[in-house]
């Protein structure tokens, strides 16, 4: 498994492209983290916003350690892992062999599942509108989060597609 026999090598202007989009998808991701998702306001006293990074602090504080390491795993770890497995695959993976078809095609399979953040966030956002007590606002965090996940999904897809094309030649 070596750089000279990667799809990055082998075709070296979508190399970069295919690079540039995965360190975009990241920096997205750590914005996403830290930007606030949401702002809850109550009884128009009581205002309280938050970011995936505050809010799994916030977890942490409280003792509450599932729902802490659940949010981390599958909103910061596993996004991480597929940014960077998916560097490695497009940059180290031996083009046209089993093992790299095996592995782009479990990233596509995970792939599935990354809009899972998203949709849980929209879950709390709808909730919290359709109380009486409280209203919430959208803040810009869900937009740079959503736009990681989803191009880190077109990447995988894009990715997969090619690979595929190369084997099958």
């Amino acid at each position: 498994m070596g750089f000279r026999d990667s799809h990055a090598a082998h075709h070296p202007v979508q190399g970069v492209v295919v690079n540039l989009l995965l360190v975009v998808a990241l920096v997205l991701l750590l914005i996403g983290l830290h930007t606030p998702l949401l702002t809850v306001e109550q009884f128009y006293f009581f205002r309280n916003t938050v970011s995936l990074w505050s809010g799994m602090q916030q977890l942490r504080t409280e003792g509450e350690w599932g729902l802490f390491a659940l949010i981390g795993l599958f909103s910061v770890a596993f996004p991480v892992v597929k940014i960077l497995l998916l560097a490695l695959v497009w940059n180290f993976g031996r083009e046209g062999s089993r093992v790299h078809a095996r592995h782009l095609h479990w990233l596509t399979e995970y792939g599935r599942w990354s809009m899972l953040d998203v949709f849980v966030v929209a879950l709390i956002v709808v909730t919290v509108k359709l109380g009486a007590l409280a209203q919430a606002r959208v803040e810009p965090g869900i937009y740079w989060f959503s736009a990681s996940v989803v191009l880190t999904m077109l990447l995988a897809h894009w990715i997969g597609r090619h690979a595929n094309a190369t084997t099958n030649r």
